[in-house]
């Protein structure tokens, strides 16, 4: 089950909808500027679409990439921008006939079924802030006003007769390029494009502002460890493991490299450490709903409580039981007389490192060499003597 789930779930779906949107991007480069269709549907292709396609491709793959950023964070948004730009890419890549339209095409209605049957995955709201909300009605303020005035304007300007001509003066003026094959010729019509000029940069550095500005932010609280929302998307069929100190270094090198996982510590020193290792962790407390939900626990595989604190342990444990009574938790008891107690708050396996150590000191007294097999035996064990019965 967890392998299917595996297959079929986020992961797949983006490694899919991002290779379509690389060979979107690839076949529409090739084909900008190129005509000819297969000849089995030239007579369904205008010749305009024929054109177009090359560099609608290319918008559409960057579209698509777009799409993949959201999917990375599990916006819904994402989710219905990719759903409605697969049809296209197939579309798209039925028009263009070049060598990298077939798997385009396939991959393209391949990706469909993925994107749907992930659903549920993507259904985090874009949280705008009044200034992105304001930077982007500014922008779009502007370029309707650019093109309605341009439009209404034409006979004051050379070149610009229709809609699009409008459009296209507004954006190279806003954007401060200036070709220079549509020119004011009057002095309404210069004025009005100073006006265009003006509200143009001021509504693009208003944009980039409110852009680049939590991504600054966010790269300052990544260093320190206190957000790592990019590393905790998508997270499913992982581990969670709730706390850091001595006996945790060990479980994640376990871990590392061969089972997702993601750290909970409210130690921010430490966080920061993990995080520079690439270690996907969130500063919090671990007996807390929130980070708990944050890292995904209705998808984990199974939750490791180590925090070093019994007390903390079994708070922790109660908190994850709570918001997933299936999951699998197994605990690490500080003292052996705390073993009995973790079990009754809810943990399916309890590991005591001194009940252990006692095993292997006796062991190895007794004169048996072979430790690491009598270890590997009590590992192996849901609780008997190495838990301390």
């Amino acid at each position: 089950m967890a392998s299917r789930r595996v297959l079929l779930g986020a992961r797949v779906t983006m490694v899919l909808v991002t290779l379509v949107a690389v060979l979107s991007f690839t076949t529409g480069v090739v084909k900008i500027g190129t005509t000819g269709v297969d000849e089995s549907v030239a007579a369904y292709v205008p010749e305009d679409l024929e054109r177009a396609a090359g560099f609608t491709g290319a918008l559409t793959g960057f579209l698509m990439l777009g799409s993949v950023l959201g999917l990375r964070r599990g916006l819904r948004v994402a989710w219905y921008s990719t759903v409605l730009l697969l049809p296209v890419t197939a579309v798209q890549g039925l028009a263009q006939s070049s060598v990298a339209s077939t798997p385009l095409i396939a991959l393209s209605l391949l990706s469909i079924p993925f994107v749907l049957l992930n659903y549920r995955r993507f259904d985090r709201q874009i949280d705008l802030s009044t200034t992105q909300l304001a930077a982007t009605a500014a922008l779009l303020g502007t370029m309707v006003y650019g093109t309605a005035g341009t439009y209404r304007l034409s006979e004051d300007f050379n070149n610009v007769e229709t809609i699009l001509d409008a459009v296209y003066y507004t954006i190279v003026t806003a954007s401060t390029v200036g070709y220079g094959d549509a020119i004011p010729t009057t002095q309404q019509a210069r004025l009005f494009s100073i006006s265009v000029l003006i509200l143009g940069v001021a509504s693009f550095t208003l944009a980039l502002g409110s852009l680049l500005g939590p991504a600054i932010e966010a790269r300052f609280a990544q260093a320190l460890g206190t957000m790592t929302e990019r590393q905790l998307e998508l997270l499913e069929d992982h581990v969670i493991v709730l706390g850091y100190g001595d006996l945790t270094e060990p479980i994640i090198d376990e871990l590392d490299g061969t089972v997702p996982f993601v750290v909970i510590t409210p130690d921010q020193e430490a966080a920061a450490e993990l995080n520079a290792r690439d270690i996907a962790v969130l500063s919090a407390d671990p007996s807390d709903e929130a980070p708990l939900q944050r890292a995904s626990i209705e998808d984990a595989r199974a939750v490791v409580a180590a925090t070093n604190n019994d007390a903390n342990d079994a708070l922790a444990i109660l908190t994850a039981k709570s918001l997933n009574a299936d999951i699998r938790v197994v605990a690490g008891a500080t003292d052996r007389e705390n073993v009995e107690k973790l079990r009754r708050a809810g943990a399916d396996t309890v590991i005591s490192p001194a009940v252990i150590g006692g095993h292997l000191l006796v062991e190895s007294a007794l004169g048996d060499e072979n430790v690491e097999t009598v270890a590997d035996q009590l590992l192996d064990s849901s609780g008997g003597s190495a838990a301390g019965e």
